[in-house]
Formats: C-alpha cells, structure tokens, sequence
C-alpha cells in the first residue's frame, strides 16, 4: 500500500469514528514528530501494538480484500501478569472482505458498534485446519445458536456473536459501512491468526509522503524502543 492511500484511510476513518461518537484515546493522533519526544512511559503502546492498523493482506486491493483496526487495549501473551484481555475497533465497508481465519487461542466477541450490517461466513476447522462441513454452534448475545456449514450470520447494530478458537470466518460489510467492536482475549496478531488461504497479515508500504499517524507496525521508525 502507499503511504498516501493510508493516511487518507486513516482521516477518512477517524471522522467516521468521530460522526458515530466513539472517541479513540489520546495516541490516536499523536504526530510522527511527537512520537520521538515519547520515552519509557509508552512502552506499553508499543510492545502491544496499540493503535491504528490498516491491512490489505498485501493483495492490493483495499476496498475489496482490506481492514482498519485500532487496537484500543491489549495483554501481553507472554506476560501471565498483563491483562488478560483486549479491545479493537474496526471498519468494515460494504462489499469489502476480511479473508477466512481462525485463531489458535483467542476467543473473540465481535460487535456491530454502528452503521451498517456486518455479516459473518463460519465454519468449523477439521484436524487438518481445513473448512469442516459440520454445523457451527455460536452464541449471539448469549443465545445459542446452530448454522450450516458455511452459512452467513448477519449483525445489526447493537448485536453480537462470539467466535472461539478455530472457528473460520470471514466477514463483510452490507447496507453501508460498519463500525465494529472486538472484546477479546489477548491478541496476537504474530502468532495466532491461521488464514485458510496463506496470507501475510501485515502490508508492504510504499513511502510516498510522510505518515499523518502512525501505525502500530511504524513505532520501531520512530520511538527508540531501547530507551
């Protein structure tokens, strides 16, 4: 991705965010220029990858294949005395894909915050990590639930389902873009994202203007972590 299509990803997010009255913490627009004033008091900012994430899981295509995230909170997997928990919000547009996954270990809730419909394709794994034909058991809002191999749920605003680990899903924007919340265990997004096409999770950027914001994958660029 380029430099420049981000960052107009990223104002055209943050006013979206701001229009549906989510307010994103003070990090969220912190400069380029002001991350390199930042000492040891923002580690956790960093060593968590809080913030903003903007993905196309380098195919290119944003608006077709592509996620914003801002990752509001976050544990540390490797730390037992960390929160045990952490919190994202997200943007999915209509039509535009986030490919099939599973996790190894989180269990997530995935809510729709605003906007439009989100809807989730599910299947189970096999032992071979592969889309089992068996039926899914989820629970939306506490109600349990049983779907078709394969089948999509739909969330209005204010619904909810939760996903355990390895479940597939895939998910979309319908009727307009959604503002999405994720409650979650942990997140890890090095070690615990299983795409059932291989993909990385991280896109390649292409430097064409400086950045407006950071994204959690640019602290190394400009916070001396060995501060």
């Amino acid at each position: 991705m380029k430099r420049s299509e981000i960052n107009a990803i990223l104002r055209e997010a943050d006013d979206f965010i701001r229009a549906h009255g989510f307010h994103l913490p003070p990090f969220a627009h912190w400069t380029p220029d002001e991350w390199k004033t930042k000492g040891p008091e923002v580690r956790e900012i960093v060593d968590r990858k809080l913030g903003w994430d903007v993905t196309d899981f380098n195919l290119g295509e944003y608006r077709q294949t592509g996620l914003l995230l801002f990752t509001i909170r976050n544990g540390n997997v490797k730390d037992p005395e960390s929160k045990q928990y952490a919190e994202k919000i997200m943007l999915v547009d209509v039509d535009q894909i986030t490919p099939m996954h599973f996790h190894w270990h989180k269990t997530e809730d995935i809510i729709n915050r605003d906007g439009g419909q989100l809807v989730i394709q599910l299947y189970n794994s096999t032992p071979e990590e592969g889309l089992a034909d068996s039926d899914v058991t989820i629970s939306t809002d506490g109600v349990q639930r049983r779907v078709k191999a394969g089948e999509c749920v739909v969330l209005n605003p204010g619904e909810s389902i939760t996903l355990p680990a390895f479940c597939y899903h895939k998910f979309w924007g319908a009727q307009g873009k959604v503002m999405v919340g994720e409650v979650s265990a942990v997140n890890d997004d090095d070690d615990d994202n299983r795409f059932y096409e291989p993909l990385p999770r991280f896109s390649t950027i292409e430097e064409d203007e400086p950045p407006t914001y950071l994204l959690c994958t640019d602290y190394p660029d400009y916070y001396q972590i060995t501060r």
